[in-house]
C-alpha cells in the first residue's frame, strides 16, 4: 500500500533573504513532517534589513499555480500569506472555492518587520469581505489585529476581547499573537469559534534580533498540524511550541545586519 504525504499548499510572497514568506513556509512545513507546495503571489527584494521592492505576480499565473497543484496533488491544508492586491485576493478565493479546500490558515500579512507596507488599502477590505470568512483560522499579530479591529490594542488584557470580536465578525477562529506587546509575559490567545471560548498559550519571551518570519513560520506550522489530522486547539498548541523552540534555538545566530530568521530545522517532526 502506497504511503501518503501530509500535503500543505502555501500561497504567499517570496523572500529573497530566505527568512520569511514562501522560503520560511517551505522550511517550516518540511520540518513539521509535511509535503510543501507553493503558489507565489509576489517577488520581494529584501534582506534582513528590510524590503527594498515588491513585484506582484499576475493573478492569472497565481490562479494557474493553485489550480495545477490542487487538481493533481491536492492539499490537506492551505496556508495563505502575502496577498498584495484586491485582484489577487479574489483570484485566490475563486480557486479555493473551485477546489472546495478545507483547513485554511490565513496569516493577514500587511506590514513587514521593518515597517514596509505589503498590501494595498483596497485589498484589506477585499480580504475582510472575501477571504477571511472562508478561513478556518486567522493568525494576526498586534498591528494586523489593530487594522482588522479598527482600534489600538494597548495591553495583554485586551487580547481575549479582541480575539472574540474578530471571531464573531468573520465567523472564524483566531490565533492572536502577542509578540509586539511589551509585557514581560508573552501570552498568545487562541479563540475557538466552534466552542466560543478562548485559551491562553503562554510562552517564553526571548530577547533577540532574530524574529524575521515568525508569523509566516507559526501559520505554516499550524497548517502543517491541521494537515496531519490534529484538531484546531492541538494544532495551535503544537504550532506555538514549534515557533517558541525555533526562536530560542536561533536567538544567538548572527546572519545579515538586521532581523535574522528563526532556526526552522531545530526539530524535525515525522
Amino acid at each position: 500500500m502506497a504511503k501518503k504525504y501530509h500535503r500543505v499548499l502555501t500561497i504567499a510572497g517570496s523572500d529573497s533573504g530566505g527568512g520569511a514568506g514562501i522560503q520560511a513556509d517551505i522550511k517550516t512545513i518540511s520540518a513539521c513532517g509535511c509535503y510543501a507546495m507553493t503558489a507565489i503571489t509576489a517577488i520581494t527584494v529584501q534582506n534582513t534589513v528590510g524590503v527594498i521592492d515588491v513585484a506582484g505576480v499576475e493573478p492569472s499565473i497565481i490562479e494557474g499555480q493553485i489550480d495545477a497543484v490542487l487538481s493533481d496533488i491536492g492539499a490537506d491544508s492551505v496556508k495563505i500569506g502575502m496577498l498584495h492586491s484586491s485582484d489577487v485576493v479574489r483570484s485566490v478565493a475563486k480557486m479555493l472555492q473551485k477546489h472546495n479546500v478545507k483547513n485554511i490558515v490565513l496569516d493577514p500579512v500587511m506590514v513587514s518587520t521593518s515597517g514596509h507596507r505589503l498590501i494595498e488599502e483596497e485589498a484589506i477590505n477585499t480580504l475582510c469581505e472575501t477571504l477571511i470568512p472562508m478561513a478556518t483560522i486567522i493568525t494576526p499579530n498586534i498591528p494586523e489585529a489593530e487594522i482588522l479591529f479598527g482600534e489600538r490594542i494597548p495591553s495583554q488584557e485586551n487580547l481575549p476581547f479582541v480575539a472574540q470580536k474578530l471571531s464573531e465578525r468573520f465567523n472564524v477562529s483566531v490565533y492572536l499573537k502577542a509578540g509586539h506587546l511589551t509585557d514581560d509575559k508573552l501570552i498568545d490567545i487562541f479563540y475557538d469559534n466552534s466552542q466560543h471560548r478562548y485559551f491562553e498559550l503562554k510562552t517564553k519571551r526571548v530577547y533577540t534580533q532574530n524574529t524575521h518570519g515568525t508569523g509566516c513560520t507559526l501559520s505554516s506550522a499550524l497548517a502543517s498540524m491541521l494537515a496531519k489530522g490534529y484538531d484546531l486547539k492541538e494544532s495551535a498548541e503544537k504550532a506555538q511550541a514549534y515557533i517558541e523552540g525555533a526562536i530560542i534555538e536561533g536567538a544567538d545566530y548572527e546572519i545579515g545586519h538586521g532581523h535574522g530568521p528563526v532556526a526552522h530545522f531545530y526539530k524535525l517532526w515525522k
